[in-house]
């Protein structure tokens, strides 16, 4: 269990889920000895002794939140809290009627973090580089960073509860480095490894195509459309598709191809049928 000094406040952390132990102070249970537990502001009863009167009691407190999760050790009047959620955070006072010592803790209950999600941003990438977005939703009281190897090269942090974070990370796609994305609190974290591979080959070829193919003639387009749609797992659909973003791509970043990615429309919709 967690002793805390009369004169002092003493801060436990504990992770959602897990117990926590908070000590009385007293080594036993005397005949005479009153001690009675509190939690927040205003103070709530959660947990008394008395025992030369036979009590040996615990309360379910503010909106029923301790039900079922407090145990009261009869011998030294130590409290511990199971199954601890995020509300189970505050400040725990206990109080020896005999000798009028006060014994305070301020408890931080973390709630467990998700892995963060690794995604790419191919409307943000170019030809050269991979722009990548690392996310996590409904988190609270944590960091997420961005890490070239050991080197720490962004963070965000959120102090508030049921928050969604994001950090962007832009690398070259022939980037042998290691990036990882960790999301951590004072007590645990959760690293997601980067796969630049994995993650950044469609933007590169998607890109690659679109460059290059905006900047033929259409007769040259043509051939080259063709030879990139004929392997033979795609389909009409997945190919019209495809036809449809590289199109969606030349004219949102490559502004002198809209002629051709306009004129050419029709043409290749046609030819893919």
């Amino acid at each position: 269990g967690v002793f805390a000094g009369p004169d002092a406040v003493k801060s436990v952390s504990v992770m959602e889920g897990d117990s926590v132990s908070l000590e009385s102070g007293v080594t036993e249970i005397q005949t005479h000895d009153l001690i009675m537990w509190t939690f927040g502001r205003p103070e709530a009863p959660i947990a008394q002794i008395n025992k030369q009167a036979g009590i040996f009691s615990t309360y379910d407190g503010p909106d029923g939140r301790f039900r079922d999760r407090v145990k009261l050790d009869n011998q030294t009047g130590s409290l511990t809290i199971t199954n601890t959620r995020t509300t189970h955070s505050g400040l725990y006072q206990v109080i020896d009627g005999m000798t009028l010592t006060t014994h305070r803790f301020n408890v931080t209950v973390y709630a467990r973090l998700p892995y963060p999600v690794i995604s790419r941003d191919c409307s943000s990438s170019s030809s050269s580089s991979c722009s990548l977005l690392c996310s996590v939703l409904n988190v609270g009281h944590v960091t997420l960073s961005w890490y070239k190897g050991n080197s720490l090269l962004s963070s965000i942090s959120a102090s508030d509860l049921s928050i969604s974070l994001s950090l962007p990370l832009e690398v070259e796609y022939q980037d042998k480095n290691s990036y990882s994305c960790v999301l951590n609190n004072p007590i645990s974290n959760q690293t997601q490894h980067l796969d630049i591979t994995q993650l950044c080959h469609t933007c590169s070829a998607t890109l690659y195509i679109t460059e290059n193919l905006c900047s033929l003639d259409p007769i040259s387009y043509k051939r080259i459309w063709r030879h990139f749609v004929s392997h033979p797992d795609s389909t009409r659909t997945s190919r019209r598709r495809l036809f449809g973003v590289c199109i969606n791509i030349c004219k949102t970043y490559f502004l002198e191809c809209l002629l051709i990615c306009n004129t050419s429309t029709g043409r290749f919709l046609s030819d893919v049928k």
